[in-house]
């Protein structure tokens, strides 16, 4: 079976950036599984992954646009320390979840200096190429209630 539309993908894969260092990978673990369509990997990947079968190993390079977009600058911004009631020491590589006016938004901490803070709200592979080597495991269609909920359930996806 090709992967299309509400295919259930599951594939090993190593991540690495420009420089060869290995970013993430599922070495040791359970394939990673998720519903083709749906939104759940990032497009440029499922792009690449579209008409291919179990057992295809490939090479993927991955845009920032087709990955987790570009740096947006104005995402990185100074607070006041005392923005972080009830945080005894900030230091940088934290993560908190900020309230904006487009909604909820994960900020890093990048750098604490006297009194103020600097947060980024990009993703941490923003602005970055992405390299992936893949190997697909298994390729099956979705279950009709997989298709519904937009996700993989049973082994490799949510249980509910």
């Amino acid at each position: 079976m090709q992967i299309a539309q509400n295919s259930v993908v599951a594939f090993h894969y190593t991540l690495t950036n420009d420089a060869g260092e290995v970013l993430d990978s599922s070495e040791g673990r359970q394939p990673l599984t998720y519903l083709h369509g749906a939104g759940n990997i990032i497009p440029g990947l499922e792009r690449q992954l579209e008409g291919r079968a179990a057992g295809d190993k490939l090479n993927v390079a991955v845009s920032p646009e087709e990955g987790y977009g570009e740096v947006q600058p104005q995402l990185v911004q100074e607070v006041p320390r005392d923005a972080f009631q009830g945080v005894d020491n900030v230091e940088p590589g934290m993560q908190f979840q900020a309230d904006t006016q487009g909604g909820p938004l994960m900020v890093t901490v990048t750098k604490v200096e006297n009194d103020t803070v600097t947060v980024d709200g990009n993703h941490p592979l923003a602005g970055q190429k992405l390299n992936f080597d893949v190997e697909i495991t298994t390729v099956r269609a979705a279950s009709e209630e997989e298709v519904q909920h937009g996700h993989v359930h049973g082994e490799g996806g949510v249980e509910h």
